[in-house]
């Protein structure tokens, strides 16, 4: 990262988001109806729990229960939830409430109306898939669809330091939650009943007073497999694992509430956005502003102009030029830019405006890009004739010039045919720079970019300083430097850098603030 994020100010840390509002607005935006399409897909689910106990006595003594009962040898989690999510256990509880009767878009009638197309389309291609098999087989596959998506919400969880479990069942709806909750932990103890009674028929017979005794017990409790709501009495029952806490209906949807995840996602959009606002400003690598400019070029920002910009600005920056100018003694400065279309030409015609009718000195304009000539028609002087006749001999400078103001004379390009690095590196050229410098207080010469064309190195070393135009966001820094490079080999004098077409990303009344 560069040196100059190492002491950015609060201005430089607002910049860089105003800047890249784009970038931040945009990412708070897509975040945020993200976050509001996802929770609308995301139907609420209901969260009912049944609390066990796993360490009561058995009916019978046997190696099964000997296992149950030392169970501090093994894992209980693993152990208890192989055994409530058995298919014994969840298939009884499947077969008692006719969960393999319920249609595939059961979730519609809980979910979101943008959510409901989508699950009627994907219950129509179940539906579809269904009807591939022969008929006699629907059943049983209704049958174990639906103890596998029981088995998908059912958790069992152990309560830590005790002979405790939980049951949670989850579901779109509440009663049903709480439902198949006390239903599962019924089908688990009648499970735990019907184990004992295949011990004790084994050791002793089915005449047993105690295996009588059990099957009682097991019909008993297979009238309450509706799942509804029981005395605790019954609740608890004969079996070894007892029904301590039956399900309760639960009151709220599981999970933070909508409102809050919609805060949640909104601020975490904020902060998304201001870090891709960083590394967008990170990964831009043009020239910014002015610091920017006077720390990658090494040399100082004479000042800059805005898009659309007021006489001031121009005023302000002429005045400084001019400043540095008389303190270093200068007449004559080179204006080149890296790329094409940085904005030299109108800059040099606002300077020289300035400083002929305001400033009232004596100022030449010479337009020396002969590759795109347009000073002469900013100024609206015929383009017939112009330096190209001065330098072949053609034309004596006094004819050429022409008169663009009271102070200011211009001297258009005119018509090049020869290679325009032939004429401006020619003897010619140097000696009308001398001459020109003698008649007028300042002189300012137009050259085409340096990264393509050699031109503004070959002024640079006939003219008293040069002046690199940047454009504000355009131009990379690579680009720069390595345009810049002739100019240190030739060890050039350059006066500074300018600018052109500056943003101000941060609203003047915040700025002002700041």
């Amino acid at each position: 990262m560069d040196q100059s994020y190492s002491y950015m100010t609060m201005r430089d840390y607002m910049r860089v988001l105003f800047r890249q509002k784009a970038v931040l607005v945009t990412t708070i935006i897509v975040v945020t109806l993200v976050s509001i399409i996802g929770l609308l897909f995301k139907t609420p689910v209901y969260k009912a729990k049944v609390k066990m106990l796993i360490q009561a006595q058995p009916q019978v003594e046997s190696p099964y229960y000997t296992a149950i009962m030392g169970y501090s040898n093994i894992q209980p989690t693993l152990t208890q939830s192989e055994i409530v999510t058995s298919n014994p256990v969840l298939g009884l509880a499947v077969r008692a409430l006719g969960l393999y009767q319920r249609p595939f878009d059961y979730e519609s009638n809980f979910a979101s109306v943008l959510k409901k197309p989508l699950i009627s389309f994907i219950a129509k291609l179940s539906q579809k898939e269904l009807e591939t098999y022969p008929e006699g087989q629907r059943k049983g596959i209704l049958y174990r669809m639906a103890i596998e998506n029981l088995r998908e919400n059912l958790k069992v969880e152990p309560v830590q330091d005790t002979n405790i479990f939980i049951i949670s069942v989850v579901d779109y709806d509440p009663i049903a939650a709480a439902t198949i909750a006390n239903t599962i932990s019924r089908a688990y103890a009648i499970f735990d009943l019907e184990q004992q009674l295949a011990e004790l028929q084994l050791k002793y017979g089915e005449k047993h007073p105690t295996a009588i005794q059990l099957k009682e017990n097991i019909e008993k409790m297979s009238k309450n497999l509706s799942g509804q709501p029981v005395s605790d009495v019954e609740a608890i029952g004969p079996a070894s694992v007892k029904i301590i806490e039956q399900a309760a209906l639960p009151i709220k949807p599981e999970g933070l509430p909508r409102s809050i995840l919609l805060v949640l996602a909104f601020i975490l959009s904020i902060f998304l956005g201001v870090m891709l606002s960083f590394v967008f400003e990170y990964l831009d690598q043009t020239i910014r502003y002015p610091k920017e400019a006077e720390e990658y070029l090494g040399v100082p920002c004479l000042g800059s102009i805005p898009k659309n910009a007021k006489t001031n600005y121009y005023h302000n920056l002429a005045d400084q030029v001019y400043l540095l100018m008389k303190d270093k003694k200068l007449k004559s400065l080179v204006f080149t830019s890296a790329l094409f279309g940085e904005g030299v030409s109108t800059l040099i015609a606002n300077l020289a405006t300035y400083f002929s009718e305001t400033a009232k000195h004596k100022t030449l304009v010479i337009d020396a890009n002969f590759r795109n000539p347009i000073l002469g028609k900013l100024f609206k002087i015929p383009k017939e004739t112009g330096l190209v006749d001065v330098l072949e001999g053609k034309l004596s400078f006094e004819k050429a010039v022409k008169e663009a103001g009271s102070d200011l004379d211009v001297l258009a390009a005119g018509n090049c045919t020869l290679n325009p690095v032939t004429l401006l590196s020619s003897h010619a050229m140097q000696e009308l720079i001398r001459q020109v410098k003698e008649k007028y207080t300042i002189v300012l010469i137009d050259s085409p970019e340096i990264s393509a064309y050699k031109d503004g190195v070959i002024l640079s070393t006939f003219a008293d300083s040069t002046v690199i135009v940047v454009n504000e966001g355009k131009t990379r820094k690579q680009v720069i430097k390595a345009s810049l490079v002739p100019f240190e080999q030739n060890k050039t004098n350059i006066l500074g850098s300018i600018l052109n077409n500056r943003t101000f990303p941060i609203p003047e009344k915040i700025y002002n603030k700041m």
